[in-house]
């Protein structure tokens, strides 16, 4: 599996652990041993229960809801690896939170993605691994080498096969849900050989979560439309687009995206009939009653095992980018 002699070790926090054990099978390790409890006021602590001294750990722990509990479990699991002599500290974070507050986009306003940089840094960590962060430049936020994964072409792969026959009649178009989506809807469309359209939105600075769709460019009529994106929230950015997509012409709409937070009523607005099926990765656990009939969700967590064994081996990790 690996020509590194050095000890290598993966452990879990608790936000995915079904992740973890996931990477570890296709790693053909155990999963490392951690103690999570909480003490009667609420306060996080854990022990580590094997010797990490000397080894390669990597930390595979998504900061999603509750995003601060995962993050303060990640941070102080950092710290107790570090106490215990681990020669090397990567974290695997498959969905990083706070990526969507890169930037102040009025004044006064935190950048709170550099922050949590600066904190994992400080805490000891020396390399991250992610995928499809909200704005690419966060990984100059770190000081620390950051393996930057992508999703799109896992979702490409799977349209490959479930409309291969429609790709090869040209019935597919590949649609960005905004304007600052429309770099990675482009190589997603690439991918597939197909058509591009963009949907031009206004989204609200006063009310968060709330864009209001303004006009479709490209034409879309009588096509199956995949509308993609990095995160799905609450789902009104994409149930919208789907919405008028829908308004001019195409019998059918898919929604994927790279990570599925899936909060507040994302659930509703997905079962809306202008959403035909939703693809997306297991990068935040779906508890199963947030679970759809049209929903499908692909494992990247082999993407992450082969990140994690060219790093641990030393080995280039530049084709796994694409």
């Amino acid at each position: 599996m690996t020509t590194n002699s050095r000890k290598i070790v993966v452990m879990s926090g608790t936000a995915h652990k079904e992740f973890a054990e996931k990477i570890c099978a296709e790693l053909k390790l155990p999963l490392g041993r951690v103690n999570h409890f909480r003490f009667s006021d609420g306060e996080i602590g854990l022990s580590i229960e094997e010797s990490v001294r000397g080894a390669d750990v990597f930390v595979v722990q998504p900061t999603s809801n509750p995003v601060n509990e995962n993050l303060m479990e990640l941070l102080i699991m950092v710290d107790a690896l570090k106490r215990a002599s681990a020669y090397r500290i990567n974290l695997v974070i498959p969905y990083f939170g706070y990526a969507r507050q890169d930037r102040k986009t009025k004044p006064r306003d935190p950048i709170s993605a550099k922050l949590v940089a600066n904190l994992l840094e400080s805490t000891g960590a020396h390399r991250v691994i992610t995928a499809d962060l909200h704005a690419g430049q966060i990984q100059g936020f770190f000081d620390i080498p950051v393996d930057h994964l992508m999703g799109v072409p896992l979702l490409a792969s799977h349209f490959k096969k479930t409309l291969a026959k429609e790709l090869e009649n040209r019935e597919v178009i590949v649609v960005a849900p905004d304007v600052g989506g429309v770099v990675r809807a482009r190589k997603f469309a690439v991918m597939l050989n197909s058509d591009l359209a963009i949907v031009d939105k206004r989204r609200s600075h006063e009310v968060a979560n709330y864009c209001e769709v303004m006009a479709i460019i490209g034409d879309v009529k009588d096509e199956i439309a995949i509308l993609v994106d990095d995160i799905i929230d609450t789902a009104g950015t994409i149930v919208n687009a789907a919405k008028a997509l829908k308004d001019r012409g195409a019998r059918k709409v898919y929604c994927c995206a790279t990570h599925g937070i899936l909060s507040g009523p994302a659930m509703d607005r997905l079962d809306s009939d202008a959403v035909d099926g939703v693809i997306l990765t297991d990068s935040i656990k779906l508890p199963q009653e947030r679970k759809l009939d049209k929903i499908v969700q692909l494992s990247i967590a082999p993407l992450f095992a082969e990140a994690i064994r060219r790093v641990h081996n030393d080995s280039s990790v530049s084709s796994l980018f694409d």
